[in-house]
């Protein structure tokens, strides 16, 4: 199992980013994938996970109006689009799986990619 994240950098606060994350070594058909950010001095923050079968479990209901989420099964690719950034949107995001299942339980994510920064100026 692999994660790879791209689509970060840096962008002015009121703008929009959209962030991929390529999996392989399995399909989405019975997994779910979960997007988490690190900024730091802080903790881990569930932003969102999606499944075929769940659709998709925003972890907080604050993210549900400028965080939205797709994927596109032939690429195996998820993405994370993320509009109206603030700078305390900053932080390294990363993509996850469990692969066992679609839950999307915290505890059930396995496989982790190495993340891409996201960085909003004022």
């Amino acid at each position: 199992v692999q994660l790879v994240e791209s689509g970060g950098g840096l962008v002015q606060a009121g703008g929009s980013l959209r962030l991929s994350c390529a999996a392989s070594g399995f399909t989405f058909d019975n997994s779910a994938i979960g997007w988490f950010r690190e900024a730091p001095g802080k903790e881990r923050e569930a932003i969102l996970c999606i499944s075929e079968s769940e659709g998709v479990t925003y972890y907080q209901d604050s993210m549900k109006g400028r965080f939205s989420v797709s994927s596109d099964n032939a690429k195996n690719t998820v993405y994370l689009q993320m509009n109206r950034l603030q700078p305390e949107d900053s932080a390294v995001y990363r993509c996850t799986a469990d692969v066992t299942g679609t839950s999307c339980y915290y505890s059930n994510f396995a496989s982790w990619g190495r993340g891409t920064q996201v960085t909003v100026a004022s």
